[in-house]
């Protein structure tokens, strides 16, 4: 049987090959700046290329220093959570599973990174006058990851006391 660790190995994979599938479908059947609505005005199909990071932050800087961070970065984190997984220092399920879709996510826009020297986004959501930026599967991995571990360390007293009981 395999380590435990092991399955959420397989889960950041599963997640930076369908975020790089999906951005490879985007990349090669719409032209950057294309729009297309899904759920009219809600949802909107784009190619955005962000050079920088959330939220296009950095995306204008011509400085080649960004993006060397940005890259350094990001491998670092991913080396950083994947030895919490190997290490046995990444908490319970939730936090484990966690970590496996943000290092999958960064993987996935690291990869971006280095092929393109931005990240392909391609989701757009909006409501009335408020439009949420770009984002992509990767980006989508790294939230639900994120909520993840919060919802366990917001959780882990009342665990405790029904551990100790």
């Amino acid at each position: 049987m395999a380590a435990p660790s092991v399955r959420w190995i397989w889960l950041a994979l599963a997640v930076l090959a369908a975020d790089r599938v999906s951005k490879f479908a985007i990349e090669r059947l719409t032209a950057e700046g294309f729009r297309r609505p899904l759920v009219p005005n809600f949802a909107d199909l784009v190619h955005n290329v962000n050079a920088g990071i959330a939220f296009g932050l950095f995306s204008e800087s011509a400085s080649k220093w960004i993006s060397f961070l940005l890259v350094l970065s990001s491998a670092a984190v991913i080396l950083l959570l994947g030895w919490l997984l190997f290490a046995g220092h990444a908490g319970r399920v939730e936090s484990q599973a966690g970590i496996a879709l943000i290092a999958g996510g960064a993987a996935g826009n690291l990869l971006d990174r280095l092929l393109h020297g931005g990240v392909t986004d391609f989701l757009e959501l909006r409501a009335g006058n408020f439009r949420w930026p770009a984002f992509n599967l990767a980006d989508s991995a790294i939230t639900i990851g994120a909520a993840l571990i919060i919802f366990e360390l917001l959780s882990g007293e009342s665990h405790a006391r029904r551990a100790r009981s």
